[in-house]
């Protein structure tokens, strides 16, 4: 078992509760922009928020809720998309030593009435009106319900209004009696198998990982003497997505608030609010990357572009080396073609995304090498780290200077990090969760002498980086007793700008499997390049063997990075993609394993089956030999 830590911490302990910090900044620094928001995705002024003013309208609206009966330790869920007032009303709650529920509004009503009755809610916060009918068809079975508030419908001015008598001493009072210790949210796991588990943060493990990632990073997250700026996207019903929420507001850093996940209102978001940060989970930067090749591939510099991009990859890659002391850095030659690519593709790549982002973090999942080394590369360092929501969203982080792309760096100061023999993570820090909601069994299993067992498998190199090889509980095991992890060869699928996502499988099958979908952007891209008679017959045919061949290539090239016990010997395309709508997502957009193995069930017994047909009378495992390219 290895055992490793960095140095002592060095982020200020916590005193008080998480809306101290916006106390504190209003004080310190009244005009300073915190949070900026617009009317809609096509609007291009954003409007921006000071410190002062954000104090005034967290005040407010604390006064409101105390008069609607909200006392410390009531939980309050918050069902709504990245808003500015999803911000507002958290720190509110967390000045009156309220908790707040995160849920995702897309969240169904079974899962809605779980989660409002397992944490014993309250009050609920709803966007819309799609969100009360949600909660109205479940509210008679949650009695400890009181208030439905909707913010479409003025649900934040009206409690404004309501608490206007409230004296300021009163919010004062309770914002001061909150304790570091006390349980500040309680934010249930994705759920990828199985009901989702309230996990108890505290405001001191919320912090943690914000302050300690502002001591040691925030100076890298802007040119200097610019204010770090980031656009936040992704939910805040996921612990990433608070995290990003508190770093920010707790930094200084301004952040923009962009509810809308469709790629225009993002590229809107993107080139009007020109954000200094970027962060996201692997599958955004996957995409982004993907967009890049389709715009060259369309405007006829495709060939341009991976040259490009390959230099990028080469020229990261030797200053990796040279940073780790294993390597000279850049020849002249890479150098110069470096220098060239500066001037006419990269530059150019940068501005399709604001053309001030210097840094990123990619989390969630194991971001790839290549997408590492072709970022940095292209001038914009993007660091893989790792978190879970027990651990309030942060374990890891590259360490300045030495980041080594494939890993998930290393753990943050004050957090420490074991892997057992059998592979599996360990956590021990204060950003650890202090167990889930109502379920003292699974808490037991889960902290080990006070050790959080993650879930995780993984491996601590020499030096102490992390690399993250798979989750626990998706091992596959197939007939033959053969162990795989699956996460490598997905993110490998990955990578062919064909493929938008993967799922490998194979328990208790003769190999391993793949349900794969196609991108559909690129798709008709690369329908539109295929060198194919417009008309004529047997053109889909044709097109359609294209397709097979392709996707193959990308089975092939992600079976080049394991053994041939591991690889992928059959595979189905599958005609749509997989939707959170359809229960096969989560809301941070991980697959549910066992949802589409359940779903497809079907697809993937004749997967296997036409492959056993096909080989029929050839014993075992000749049969398994070749990859079978299936399509629906």
């Amino acid at each position: 078992m290895r055992d490793v830590a960095l140095a002592p911490a060095v982020a200020p302990p916590l005193t008080g509760g998480l809306a101290d910090s916006v106390f504190d900044t209003a004080e310190r620094s009244p005009a300073l922009p915190l949070l900026a928001h617009r009317a809609d995705p096509a609007a291009t002024v954003w409007q921006e928020v000071t410190a002062i003013e954000l104090r005034d309208e967290v005040v407010d609206l604390a006064k409101g809720l105390v008069a609607a009966g909200i006392s410390p330790g009531n939980r309050v869920a918050v069902m709504a998309r990245t808003r500015y007032e999803w911000t507002v009303f958290a720190h509110a709650l967390w000045a009156v030593g309220a908790e707040v529920v995160p849920v995702h509004p897309s969240s169904s009503r079974e899962q809605v009435e779980w989660i409002l009755r397992d944490a014993g809610c309250v009050a609920v916060v709803v966007e819309d009106e799609q969100g009360v009918m949600t909660v109205g068809t479940v509210c008679t079975r949650l009695p400890r319900l009181r208030h439905v508030w909707q913010l479409d419908a003025g649900a934040l001015p009206d409690l404004v209004q309501r608490g206007a008598t409230v004296p300021y001493t009163t919010v004062e009072s309770l914002r001061r009696i909150v304790l570091p210790d006390a349980t500040a949210a309680v934010v249930y796991t994705s759920g990828t198998s199985g009901r989702p588990q309230g996990c108890a943060l505290s405001h001191r493990g919320l912090a943690y990982p914000c302050d300690t990632v502002l001591a040691g990073w925030l100076h890298t997250a802007a040119p200097p003497g610019e204010q770090p700026s980031v656009l936040a996207f992704l939910p805040f019903s996921h612990v990433y997505g608070i995290m990003i929420m508190l770093t920010c507001v707790r930094g200084g850093v301004l952040m923009a608030h962009e509810p809308e996940l469709s790629e225009t209102a993002l590229a809107s978001a993107l080139g009007t609010f020109r954000p200094t940060y970027l962060y996201g989970v692997p599958s955004v930067f996957e995409k982004l990357y993907k967009n890049f090749l389709r715009a060259a591939g369309q405007a006829g510099r495709g060939t341009l572009f991976e040259r490009a991009a390959q230099t990028a990859r080469d020229f990261a890659a030797a200053e990796e080396r040279r940073r780790l002391g294993t390597g000279p850095g850049p020849g002249l030659e890479l150098r110069l073609q470096h220098a060239l690519f500066e001037r006419t593709v990269y530059r150019r790549l940068r501005a399709a995304l604001g053309g001030r982002v210097v840094r990123g973090t990619s989390g969630g999942s194991s971001l790839s090498r290549e997408l590492t080394l072709f970022y940095e590369g292209m001038g914009i360092v993007v660091n893989d780290g790792y978190g879970l929501t027990e651990a309030s969203g942060g374990i890891t982080m590259q360490p300045l200077g030495r980041a080594k792309s494939g890993t998930v760096g290393r753990p943050l100061p004050g957090t420490e990090v074991q892997v057992a023999d059998d592979g599996e993570i360990l956590v021990r820090g204060p950003s650890v969760f202090q167990g889930y909601v109502g379920d003292e069994a699974a808490t037991r299993a889960v902290l080990r002498g006070g050790w959080l067992a993650t879930g995780d498998i993984g491996r601590l190199d020499s030096e102490g980086y992390l690399t993250i090889t798979g989750r626990k509980k998706d091992v596959i095991v197939t007939s033959g007793g053969k162990s795989v992890a699956p996460a490598l060869l997905e993110q490998r699928l990955r990578m062919h700008p064909l493929v938008h996502q993967a799922v490998v499988l194979g328990d208790d099958r003769p190999c391993v499997g793949a349900l794969i979908t196609l991108d559909p952007e690129f798709l008709a891209h690369w329908r539109g390049a295929l060198a194919l008679p417009r008309e004529g017959p047997g053109r889909e045919s044709r097109e359609e063997n294209a397709l097979r061949e392709e996707i193959a290539r990308a089975v092939a090239s992600a079976n080049s990075a394991v053994s041939r016990a591991e690889s992928i010997r059959v595979h189905r395309v599958l005609p749509e993609p997989f939707a959170a709508t359809a229960g096969l997502l989560t809301p941070s957009m991980k697959l549910r394993r066992d949802a589409i193995v359940r779903h497809y069930a079907a697809e993937i017994d004749a997967m296997y089956q036409a492959r056993s047909r096909a080989g029929r009378g050839v014993p075992e495992p000749a049969d398994w030999d070749e990859p079978d390219d299936v399509f629906r």
